[in-house]
């Protein structure tokens, strides 16, 4: 005799990639902005290199927090329109 196959296991809800995706960005963060900083003490003291530093990463962080957003919202799944 054969076992039966389990059923399909189905993914997680919505709301609960939500709170996953929401803690991993607030961890995320704390870390790199631990790590910029640290970065930024090492600088020299230079107005416009400090200000080109923390303006790009100012918008750095933004591209590794891009796919735990996609995962989050499930965009994979959802019909193109």
């Amino acid at each position: 005799m054969t076992e039966p196959t389990p059923p399909p296991v189905k993914g997680l809800s919505l709301p609960v990639r939500r709170v996953i995706a929401c803690v991993g960005i607030v961890v995320f963060l704390i870390f790199y902005v631990a790590l910029i900083s640290n970065i930024g003490q090492a600088l020299p003291d230079n107005q416009v290199i400090r200000m080109l530093f923390y303006g790009l990463a100012g918008i750095l962080w933004g591209i590794p927090v891009l796919p735990i957003i996609s995962w989050s919202e499930n965009y994979k799944k959802r019909p193109k329109s």
